[in-house]
Formats: structure tokens, C-alpha cells, sequence
């Protein structure tokens, strides 16, 4: 006989959460390569020098910032309605 039990709604996964791992998946199997891919220094210019940094440093620091400054922004404008 076999001790395999079968699954109860609780215990199997729905469409949206295999869904959301494989997209979770592929979204960091393409930000490793961009990672991977990027890792040449470039020269960053600033108001009072210059300095050298790996590419996607600079691209992760500018992405965050901008969702800083938007997440900022959107709380500034809600706060003033």
C-alpha cells in the first residue's frame, strides 16, 4: 500500500501562488544576469569631483533613490488633499 496522502484545498497550491513564484523566479534570474552583466566601473561625475563605481551600483543607488523621492512625493501630495 502506499502512504501517500492526498492533499486537502489547504495544502495544494493555487494558480496565483505558482504564478507569483515563477514570476518571482524569473524576475531574479533576470536581475542576476543584469547584475552579471553590468560590472564594468564607470566614472560618476559629482557637483565636487569624480569618482569610479561598478555600473550597476550606480543603477541600483539611482533606483532606489527614485523610488524614495516617488514614495516621498505620493505622501507629500496625499497629505496636502
Amino acid at each position: 500500500m502506499s502512504d501517500v496522502k492526498p492533499q486537502t484545498p489547504e495544502h495544494r497550491r493555487n494558480r496565483r501562488e505558482i504564478a507569483r513564484t515563477v514570476t518571482f523566479v524569473v524576475l531574479a534570474v533576470l536581475i542576476t544576469l543584469f547584475a552579471v552583466l553590468n560590472v564594468k566601473e564607470v566614472e560618476v561625475n559629482w557637483i565636487f569631483g569624480t569618482s569610479n563605481a561598478p555600473l550597476i551600483l550606480v543603477i541600483v543607488v539611482s533606483l532606489i533613490v527614485g523610488i524614495l523621492l516617488t514614495y516621498f512625493a505620493t505622501q507629500l501630495s496625499r497629505r496636502k488633499r
